[in-house]
């Protein structure tokens, strides 16, 4: 296993170094410097609070391409109804904090902490990071944040508080930017993504879209 120094911000090359399970390197910091160049990479940190610093590249990738967005009928009619309303950027921090401490099945803790939140904020300063806002009555009742390298978003979490929430604001903002993200990357496998339509496609053809990009 890869160890990384905190004085050097470099990473092995997840497209040579491919280890089974998707772990490419212990360690390191999470400044904003470091994440920002993990993600131009294909990389992006995964770990509990008590753990050190472990960071991923999966094989294969669970993404979604915009075009290929699966909409119910159920979900078109509550966007149809305005049912909620969507903003973006607006409050980007606390959608993050929102994430936190949202319950997820199958996970005990979080990885997000406030470590990862101050350099998440400090990359959102620079336009790296956006955070996606859904509201009702007023009230943020759900959303989702991530990072942009050139066309390619990279979703790292969402949370919803009332039903249908994060589900109905993922769809809002990927019809919206539609033409503009060539792809969405989820990550790792969840029924709720896949339900949209999300599907794993090989480790080296999501770093090779990757390369393409223009940050």
């Amino acid at each position: 296993m890869i160890w990384l120094d905190s004085d050097d911000i470099s990473f092995p090359d997840p497209e040579l170094y491919d280890p089974e399970n998707g772990l490419v390197a212990i360690g390191g910091d999470l400044k904003p410097k470091r994440l920002w160049f993990a993600y131009q990479l294909g990389l992006f940190p995964w770990y509990n609070e008590d753990e050190d610093i472990l960071w991923w590249c999966p094989d294969p990738r669970f993404v979604l391409y915009p075009d290929a967005i699966k909409i119910s009928k159920s979900m078109r009619k509550i966007l149809r109804d305005n049912v909620f309303e969507f903003t973006e950027n607006e409050c980007f921090e606390e959608v993050m904090r929102n994430c936190k401490t949202s319950e997820r099945k199958g996970q005990d803790g979080t990885w997000i902490n406030e470590e990862l939140i101050k350099s998440f904020v400090t990359l959102h300063q620079f336009g790296k990071a956006k955070s996606f806002e859904v509201w009702q009555n007023g009230e943020l009742v759900g959303g989702f944040y991530g990072v942009q390298v050139g066309n390619v978003f990279c979703g790292e979490s969402m949370f919803s508080k009332v039903s249908n929430a994060s589900k109905a604001g993922f769809i809002h903002f990927t019809a919206k930017y539609q033409n503009q993200w060539e792809l969405i990357d989820c990550q790792i496998h969840s029924e709720h993504l896949e339900s949209l339509g999300a599907k794993m496609i090989p480790k080296q053809d999501y770093l090779k879209l990757l390369k393409q990009q223009k940050p």
